[in-house]
């Protein structure tokens, strides 16, 4: 196979050779009028005698993806970025000797059409060729038309010749494309500022989690991928912009599996003088908007499952959870320790040592609660324990006005009531640092620079951040991660 491929490759280097000695390879002066799918859908309809009588005009290009020869005929399939369309060369459209160097060009090769648009006899809208050029040779043969990239891995290492053969594909990418652009026009019209933050940082801030570490040579210091920009987006806040949202790529360096890459990208927002319930309500009418303008509808099947995304969004805390999921599970056995820790013993579930109520029950809720929450579910007032930036409830201190919506069994999005009160922050910012000398590779430095700001006043806010991968793979019913960033990270070949 890979000798076949070899030779090949040696055939088309031959013929760029040949290209170069006429000073014709790479030519870069043909400009596209016209797009193939806009053509097909807009003459489709119109008859074969009335294109007859009134010829139509057009130059396209794209990638040779198909070709028949058929004697002094040849019909061909050229694929631009909007799809594909039929065109029509023979010995007299344009000329014989255009007519026999086309049907030299290799399958993949990029070519420039111009011509008139005709109907065959199968009413397909189709260009009779006027003028013919090879733009780009491809030197690589693509794999076989009906089978594409078979093995999953190539797939993603090779992600450029799976958009070429896979029209599956392309439309997941044009729907997370499609999605990124709603999500940011949702805000938009809701007068919220899209800004930008730094993703190289002192301090990795804003989420636990364990971050990349690089180095800036000319100021001879460490620096931080960026985790999550909720500490800057704050700063902002304090700054005067009450309404602000970045749509950001993090780094975090964790595992990676069907719902983790270590490169990813998040939509968090934040606007003041609002709370958390306010922003669930706000959450709940983006995502039903955006499904309906990016796939026509607000239900969805995922995996199986068919979700609705229009209907109210279920709210539980975290200790109802338990309980609904676990029956049997009572109040009393979540607020002992022991009991907790029996229980997760019992589950096989490992735990912290140094981990209090909140962390144990935060636990034993991820491990069996979250993936058997698949129509979209709000888990409301996690344990101030593990939600070390949002506001305590005024009711219990215990508890934080925190939320994480979960659809399919997988956390889609985390928000809070921010804190806003400089030495509770900063109280909880110690107690993380004392994780971290502990050895808790994701707890949380202490930021000074934060607090200081905090000190010049940030009024009461909220935010959210939205896993943008995890909605897609969602919206495209896609089983991995992977299958919806267009270049995940690999090992290397």
């Amino acid at each position: 196979m890979a000798e076949d491929e070899n030779r090949l490759i040696a055939e088309r280097r031959a013929k760029l050779k040949a290209l170069r000695e006429k000073g014709a390879a790479y030519p870069n002066d043909f400009w596209r009028q016209d797009l193939a799918a806009e053509l097909v859908e807009k003459y489709g309809p119109v008859d074969r005698d009335s294109m007859d009588l009134n010829p139509v005009t057009v130059k396209v290009a794209g990638r040779l993806m198909l070709r028949r020869p058929m004697g002094k005929i040849t019909f061909a399939q050229i694929q631009d970025m909007s799809g594909q369309i039929q065109i029509f060369v023979a010995d007299n459209a344009p000329d014989k000797e255009s007519h026999t160097a086309f049907r030299h060009y290799d399958i993949g090769d990029i070519i420039g059409v111009e011509g008139v648009l005709m109907k065959t006899r199968t009413d397909e809208v189709t260009v009779r060729v006027k003028a013919l050029r090879l733009l780009a040779k491809s030197l690589r043969p693509l794999p076989e038309k009906f089978h594409g990239l078979a093995d999953q891995e190539q797939r993603y290492r090779q992600r450029y010749v799976d958009l070429i053969m896979n029209e599956d594909s392309r439309l997941v990418f044009v729907q997370r494309f499609r999605t990124i652009q709603s999500l940011r026009n949702f805000l938009i019209l809701r007068r919220y500022v899209e800004v930008d933050t730094p993703m190289m940082q002192p301090i990795p801030g804003g989420a636990a989690a364990r971050p990349f570490v690089t180095h800036h040579n000319a100021l001879d210091m460490d620096l931080y991928l960026r985790i999550a920009p909720e500490l800057y987006l704050k700063r902002m806040v304090v700054g005067g912009f009450e309404k602000v949202f970045e749509i950001n790529r993090n780094f975090r360096n964790e595992g990676i599996s069907t719902r983790h890459n270590p490169e990813f990208t998040m939509l968090e927002f934040y606007v003041a003088y609002l709370t958390y319930e306010h922003l669930m309500g706000l959450i709940e009418q983006m995502i039903r908007e955006t499904a309906e303008e990016v796939l026509g509808t607000a239900a969805i099947s995922y995996q199986g499952h068919e979700i609705d995304l229009a209907r109210p969004y279920q709210r539980l805390t975290v200790t109802d959870a338990i309980k609904q999921y676990h029956p049997g599970t009572t109040d009393a056995m979540l607020a002992d320790r022991n009991a907790l820790t029996a229980r997760l013993t019992e589950l096989s579930i490992p735990y912290r040592q140094e981990d209090g109520l909140g962390g144990l029950q935060l636990t034993l809720f991820e491990n069996t609660v979250e993936q058997l929450l698949i129509q979209p579910t709000y888990i409301v007032n996690y344990p101030t324990e593990v939600s070390p930036l949002a506001r305590r409830s005024d009711r219990n201190p215990d508890i934080t006005e925190r939320f994480e919506l979960y659809i399919a069994g997988r956390e889609i999005a985390n928000g809070f009531s921010e804190l806003n009160d400089p030495e509770d922050q900063a109280g909880r910012f110690l107690q993380q640092a004392k994780q971290k000398e502990a050895g808790d590779a994701e707890a949380m430095h202490y930021d000074a620079d934060y607090i200081r700001a905090l000190e010049y006043g940030m009024p009461p806010a909220a935010g959210a951040g939205i896993g943008i991968d995890r909605l897609v793979m969602l919206f495209t019913d896609s089983p991995s991660i992977r299958d919806v960033i267009p270049f995940p990270l690999l090992r290397p070949e």
